[in-house]
């Protein structure tokens, strides 16, 4: 059985006005926002200008962007494509994301650094485990993993490693 005889598709274009493209966004973004992220980077994040205007909004849709998959400011248009505008408000243009995170200088990187402790300390409202005193010190040993190996090999001929 052959699956194709056409030449290899080169591009995808996901543009269902009724379908959600990355449908683990809508849990992980509502975790985000009974944790509180928006209104944590609006109080602690201070960029100035214009860029600055609703920083938690744009905070939020690199956070959902880098959930998705993106790994570039112009991977961040799949938040805008089918029916996403829909599931989440405050989308941004990649190019206003960009221009937003253009802005920062090394005090902001660490405000956003505070912004996270203090995230993961509220998400752990929501997740029992990170409540619990651990039982006994945890620790995590290298050297019981470690195996001995056996000498170099050498390439055929050549007395050398390789």
């Amino acid at each position: 059985m052959r699956l194709s005889h056409g030449v290899p598709v080169r591009s995808a274009v996901f543009d269902e006005p009724n379908l959600v493209s990355h449908a683990g966004l809508v849990p992980a973004m509502g975790l985000a926002s009974r944790g509180g992220l928006i209104e944590l980077v609006d109080r602690h994040l201070t960029v100035p200008g214009g860029p600055g205007h609703a920083a938690g909004l744009k905070v939020s849709a690199l956070v959902g962007g880098m959930v998705a998959g993106a790994d570039s400011i112009t991977d961040m248009a799949l938040l805008r494509h089918g029916a996403m505008p829909g599931l989440f408000t405050g989308v941004r243009a990649p190019s206003t994301l960009g221009t937003f995170l253009r802005s920062f200088k090394f005090g902001h990187v660490r405000q956003l650094d505070a912004v996270a402790a203090r995230f993961l300390a509220g998400l752990a409202g929501y997740a029992p485990l990170l409540r619990r005193p651990p039982r006994s010190p945890s620790s995590i040993s290298t050297t019981r993993f470690a195996r001995p190996t056996a000498t170099p090999s050498r390439a055929p001929g050549t007395g050398t490693p390789g």
